[in-house]
């Protein structure tokens, strides 16, 4: 089984980020307070420490010219990743951004895994 959070709603293209790439949005945008941007930071350091990043094996795998709808899923095993995205959702859902979880045993075609992840091409519609 594979889990994923992700947006409610599609952006401008039409993809669903992750809740990562929201966070990450927010923080860009400067909409963070300094004890929020703070816990952000150290989560993304935390989980950048933490699993392998699938581009740096697989330049292609978020290329939006290869790969437009390419999203990763975590593997269901992976309980200490798990484990450490509610403070995502909690910073999330204070600022108003619908996240959305999802299951499935199968999200897509696989274009990266690793122990903890996969990256898919969804079979149809992400949502």
């Amino acid at each position: 089984m594979y889990i994923r959070y992700q947006a409610g709603v599609p952006n401008h293209r039409g993809i669903f980020p992750g809740v990562f790439g929201l966070a990450n949005i927010l923080a860009r945008e400067g909409k963070l307070s300094d004890a929020e941007w703070a816990a952000w930071r150290s989560g993304n350091d935390w989980f950048n420490a933490a699993y392998p990043d699938p581009a740096a094996s697989n330049p292609d795998v978020y290329n939006p010219q290869v790969n437009p709808s390419a999203a990763a899923w975590f593997k269901d095993t992976a309980t200490h990743l798990l484990e450490r995205v509610e403070p995502y959702l909690e910073l999330l859902a204070r600022h108003g951004v619908e996240v959305v979880r999802l299951a499935s045993d199968d999200p897509g075609r696989i274009i990266y895994e690793d122990t903890v992840q996969i990256v898919v091409v969804p079979h149809e519609s992400p949502r």
